[in-house]
């Protein structure tokens, strides 16, 4: 008998898998297609802000894809023009290059280019080692998508327009703060040999974000001198640099005074004479602590510089 009907009677039987699984799960199904796609008819998302790259990772996934397959499938959505652009796994795809793999199994569904911007952020951000500027490239792309989003009237009604933040948007399932992803969104703002130095760790996070404030041809300048110094800016630096840039005093030789300048010295700690406990417990009682022990010794050393004064009058 069949499981979706009980024979005699009109009453239908939901089937296994739908008394199994969520009604969302059911929705994602009769929109989702998993196709075993040639490589040849993926193509890559336009602008896509990460990076391929054959490293010790990559062979890692090729070990991987040749011993197992690829055990997830791509995302990707149907182009226009033929074809499917990839939302998410190109490293997949490159993958399967690379071990000679023509064919790969993908989930192909409608998305129009917002959604599928926002959607290939939130999959490529959640992966380990993604780059400060990737992330900050990444983000404004997604921060744009939201507010086209927004200034649909399907999407934000007009009285929740003014209260709508769409960096806060973007922020939602990443693990950081709206204020993190503004922090990030604006090294977009840094010139690209900053941005090459970001990538390569040689300039941190956070004096970064001070740097992209100043401007293009003031960038320019602080990264010409660093060069040719030799040096990275401290935060408190970058933050100087800032603070000159915005009163319209960054030139050359203030510049230079705030690279150049030193820390506040501090002052050098008191020379210290330090006598094992176990030389001076043969002086004292058991239960004699360290205070005292010292406390005594300083009132004997002041009893004997007066006798010494005190001889020295006679």
């Amino acid at each position: 008998m069949s499981a979706s009907r009980v024979y005699g009677s009109n009453i239908s039987l939901p089937s296994l898998d739908s008394l199994f699984s969520t009604e969302e799960e059911r929705q994602d199904a009769a929109l989702e297609k998993v196709q075993n796609l040639p490589l040849d008819q993926l193509h890559p998302f336009p602008n896509h802000p990460f990076q391929v790259r054959d490293d010790e990772e990559m062979q890692r996934m090729v070990e991987s894809v040749k011993e197992y397959g690829v055990l997830t499938p791509l995302i990707a959505r149907p182009r226009p023009e033929g074809g499917y652009e990839i939302v998410a796994g190109h490293r997949r795809k490159r993958a399967c290059e690379l071990a000679g793999i023509e064919a790969i199994p993908v989930l192909v569904r409608e998305m129009d280019d917002d959604t599928a911007v926002i959607r290939m952020v939130d999959t490529n951000c959640q992966r380990e080692n993604v780059s400060a500027i990737e992330k900050a490239k990444a983000y404004k792309m997604k921060l744009e998508a939201i507010k086209r989003q927004g200034k649909r009237s399907d999407l934000t009604s007009p009285q929740l327009a003014a209260k709508f933040r769409s960096d806060d948007e973007v922020a939602k399932g990443t693990g950081v703060s709206g204020d993190t992803i503004r922090r990030y969104i604006r090294l977009n703002e840094l010139i690209p040999p900053l941005q090459e130095m970001v990538e390569e760790n040689r300039l941190k996070f956070n004096p970064a974000v001070e740097l992209s404030y100043l401007a293009p041809e003031e960038q320019q300048q602080f990264f010409e001198y660093i060069q040719s110094e030799e040096c990275t800016p401290s935060l408190s630096q970058a933050q100087q640099l800032k603070a000159a840039s915005r009163e319209n005093s960054l030139n050359e030789e203030k510049l230079s005074s705030i690279m150049t300048a030193r820390a506040p010295s501090v002052a050098p700690r008191e020379q210290q004479v330090s006598i094992p406990l176990a030389k001076l417990e043969r002086f004292f009682p058991k239960a004699t602590s360290s205070e005292q022990i010292v406390a005594h010794i300083i009132r004997v050393l002041e009893a004997y510089q007066r006798s010494r004064q005190h001889g020295m009058e006679r």
